[in-house]
C-alpha cells in the first residue's frame, strides 16, 4: 500500500484536467458565433 499517493496523484490529475476541459468547452460554447448560429438554424429547419 506504499503507492497508494501515487494513485491519488493520478485520479487527482485525471479530475482536475476534466475540470480544465469541462470549463474550456463551457467557454467556447458560450461565445456567440455567427457561423455556428447560422448553421444551426439550418439543422432546425
Amino acid at each position: 500500500m506504499r503507492d497508494s499517493n501515487t494513485w491519488m496523484y493520478v485520479i487527482g490529475g485525471i479530475v482536475l484536467l476534466h475540470f480544465i476541459f469541462g470549463f474550456i468547452y463551457l467557454i467556447r460554447k458560450m461565445q456567440p458565433r455567427k457561423e455556428d448560429k447560422n448553421k444551426d438554424d439550418q439543422e432546425r429547419g
